[in-house]
């Protein structure tokens, strides 16, 4: 989907320069003229949101890279030499180990809100597809990163999650011994995951383009479901969105400064202030608190399923979490994209939702009692909800009457 450009080259130059290299072109008709849907709301800012976020990461994480030394003897105290002796190190290091939280808490923004107003469903397939690839990304950028401070907790996080592969069958041993670069965590281990954690946000960075580029071909979907019918559904990317975006920017910034400049330390955990010591094991293995929602599934199964043993189930599960957003496109078969229009589909997905965060909670508790049973209830829930749930709800609800379009959703009239 793409507006009728309106760049009109002003000098003999400009000209010149946009016969052989139309960015100013494309800039013109992608990034200003683009047909945008009037009634998006502030759910969709956080597209930008992640873009803005993402930029700072990549900019903090190469400052950081010049003066970090990835060796298991120096690591530690090169982050610390950062915080102490580096000009604006302190702020700086803040910044990219709280702007990994800030990006996932967007970024769940962003995947829940795709969910609740169907933007995966036809013509949307790619984008949506492409969209998980940028959170496995992330997840896996995001672990790596948190190995290299080389605290207590980096290093036993590191130890727990790389034994994932492990069980693997067949193939899980080798796996594990070229990631870990031999039997154990240790110095070979901290510099694949430096390594691997500088080069993957290019990596990241390419497929949020074309993320974009998916996104630019049908266009945005919107609250109300219903697609562009003409140019009366749409105003220009900029000023208006832009414009919305840039200040949703600013609010999000404000906590975000908060984070940054009066609790810097408040999302970490405090075992990883104390140097990584391969004899003496944390009492509580917590990883970051994006990852407890899925390392609550992983510990939720403990028991042998026929053939399969606990700890290849729970990989299979943990895998499985993931892998099963892949398929959301093709589980949810309603004609109808928003969940606005959706009686039935409404508090199954809020229910998900609350479930999903008790799932985060349960994944900084222990393995035991009454946090374990609730952990294989939340489980259960979250793969019911998909192959299940949303499969059967698609088949029996009868929606709500749609506008006609656009224009009739936002003016109670015929866009008259």
């Amino acid at each position: 989907m793409s507006g009728q450009s309106s760049y009109n080259p002003t000098n003999p130059v400009e000209k010149w320069f946009d016969e052989r290299l139309p960015i100013l072109r494309f800039s013109k008709e992608h990034l200003m003229d683009f047909p945008t849907p009037k009634n998006i709301n502030y759910w969709w800012t956080f597209g930008a949101i992640l873009m803005f976020v993402l930029v700072i990461q990549i900019v903090t994480g190469v400052v950081l890279a010049m003066h970090y030394v990835a060796d298991a003897s120096m690591a530690f105290d090169s982050v610390e030499h950062i915080r102490r002796n580096v000009n604006y190190g302190r702020i700086i290091q803040a910044v990219h180990a709280n702007g990994a939280s800030m990006f996932f808490f967007a970024v769940y923004l962003h995947i829940f809100r795709g969910l609740y107003y169907g933007s995966y469903k036809a013509p949307r397939e790619i984008l949506w597809i492409l969209g998980v690839v940028i959170f496995v990304l992330m997840m896996a950028i995001s672990f790596m990163g948190y190995v290299l401070p080389w605290g207590q907790m980096s290093f036993w996080a590191a130890t727990v999650i790389t034994d994932i592969f492990g069980a693997i069958p067949i193939v899980g041993e080798p796996i594990l011994v070229l990631l870990r670069g031999g039997f154990a965590v240790d110095n070979a281990t901290l510099t694949r995951f430096f390594s691997l954690h500088y080069l993957l946000p290019f990596v990241l960075l390419a497929v949020v383009m074309l993320h974009i580029w998916a996104l630019h071909v049908p266009g945005n979907n919107n609250p109300t479901g219903v697609e562009v019918k003409s140019s009366r559904d749409t105003v220009p990317f900029h000023p208006y969105i832009t414009m919305k975006d840039l200040f949703a920017i600013v609010v999000f910034m404000i906590p975000f400064a908060w984070f940054v400049f009066f609790a810097p330390d408040i999302l970490g955990h405090p075992d990883n202030y104390i140097q990584a010591n391969s004899q003496i094991t944390p009492a509580h293995i917590v990883p970051e608190w994006y990852f407890l929602p899925f390392y609550a599934i992983l510990r939720a199964i403990d028991f042998d399923m026929l053939f399969i043993s606990s700890k290849l189930g729970g990989v299979i599960f943990f895998g499985g979490s993931i892998v099963i957003l892949f398929f959301v496109p093709w589980l949810d078969g309603s004609k109808v994209r928003s969940g606005t229009f959706r009686p039935l589909f409404k508090p199954f997905y809020w229910l998900f939702v609350l479930n999903f965060l008790m799932l985060t909670y349960l994944g900084a508790q222990g393995a035991e009692g009454i946090f374990l049973l609730l952990s294989k209830v939340g489980t259960a829930y979250y793969f019911a909800y998909f192959l299940l749930i949303l499969p059967i709800v698609s088949r029996i609800e009868t929606p709500n009457p749609l506008p006609a379009s656009i224009s009739e959703s936002v003016l109670g009239n015929k866009g008259e």
